[in-house]
């Protein structure tokens, strides 16, 4: 199975309440690398790769209600990995 990219713009009132760490927590437990940063306009910008159950279960997880703060939608977008990053990073 191919490696696969995540792209998911996180909505909401995620900013300043711990939601980056807690989805490098996640993607990490998940083995997926990438980085999740904040965006000027309020939302967070996930990029995550891996195997694509784990991408799935990592954008799960994002719209789970169980994170940090409060989620309202996350528009995500899949695409070829591009092996271009290592770990997973907070922004």
């Amino acid at each position: 199975m191919d490696p696969v990219r995540l792209s998911a713009w996180v909505h909401g009132t995620v900013q300043g309440v711990g939601f980056r760490w807690w989805t490098r927590s996640r993607a990490l437990e998940l083995g997926l690398t990438g980085y999740a940063r904040n965006s000027r306009d309020g939302r967070v910008h996930v990029i995550a790769e891996g195997p694509r159950p784990a991408g799935e279960k990592l954008l799960a997880l994002l719209r789970s209600g169980e994170s940090p703060g409060r989620v309202t939608l996350v528009v995500e977008s899949w695409e070829p990995a591009r092996g271009d990053m290592s770990g997973f990073e907070e922004r």
